[in-house]
């Protein structure tokens, strides 16, 4: 029986299965949306997002980033473009966010991609049709921990109208002594300066919080913790528990219109729009 609860593999049986369709997914969802592929927000060699469109004409729409998870080691935006299929059929320009990988690029240059990704959003998307003002974002397990620093109180308003911040990790203590320390080696300055829970948020950006029933304690205790920070700064916050749905088969249903997570998504978008 797997003992470390951070170990996703070990919990969930058809780990494998769930990448396989996630992955197949996204390739569908490459070949039938309207798609500009690989738009570079930097310089770096994963410093690009992938920009997908809804049906019909490209005036003032709604823009949505969504950043995926991995434990900052693994994955890619093209393994996530099927949760596109949800985003534009709320009417809204799906963003599908790259960025560096861990160990090869250490936790600093993870954030500052994350947020320079969506400067060039607030920058550049109304050349492709979208409204800025519309911002909404989204992120799952290590991408939830990355959107996190998209709504940061730097400065007065973050621009992000909405967050929704699926299996999430909000304080990366625990995580130094789990299966993972080994390959990422969080250091403890890593640990303090990007840890959400030690962090100010924007009081005007609505945060939805999510977790499946299934998860491992360690997930459902950091969705309490950091809604309750969160609410103590003032944020209008929401936590919900995904009835039957662990951390994996809860993100491929981001990508399917009508299941909880799908739901939840579309509700986040069209009330911000």
């Amino acid at each position: 029986m797997e003992t470390d609860p951070f170990r996703i593999r070990g919990h969930v049986a058809d780990f494998d299965a769930i990448v396989e369709e996630i992955v197949e997914r996204s390739a569908a969802t490459r070949d039938k949306l309207p798609m500009i592929a690989d738009v570079p927000y930097g310089k770096g060699e994963s410093e690009t997002l992938d920009l997908f469109f809804p049906a019909g004409s490209r005036e003032n729409l709604p823009v949505h980033i969504f950043i995926h998870g991995g434990y900052w080691r693994m994955f890619s935006k093209r393994d996530y473009s099927y949760v596109a299929d949800t985003i534009t059929k709320a009417g809204a320009i799906a963003v599908i966010v790259d960025y560096a990988l861990m160990p090869r690029a250490r936790m600093a240059v993870l954030v500052d991609q994350a947020r320079r990704a969506k400067q060039w959003v607030l920058e550049r998307i109304t050349e492709y049709g979208g409204a800025p003002s519309l911002l909404t974002i989204s992120g799952h397990s290590a991408g939830a921990h990355l959107a996190s620093f998209l709504f940061h109180r730097e400065q007065a308003n973050s621009d992000v109208n909405g967050a929704f911040l699926l299996g999430g990790l909000y304080d990366l203590s625990p995580l130094q002594g789990s299966f993972l320390q080994k390959e990422i080696a969080l250091t403890r300055e890593e640990v303090v300066d990007f840890t959400p829970l030690n962090h100010q948020h924007d009081q005007s950006c609505r945060a939805i919080l999510a977790v499946g029933s299934n998860e491992t304690p360690p997930f459902h205790a950091q969705l309490n913790a950091f809604a309750a920070s969160l609410r103590q700064q003032g944020l209008p916050v929401s936590s919900k528990i995904i009835p039957g749905r662990n951390h994996m088969d809860s993100v491929r249903d981001l990508g399917i219109p009508g299941t909880d997570a799908g739901n939840i998504l579309t509700r986040l978008i069209q009330s911000s729009s």
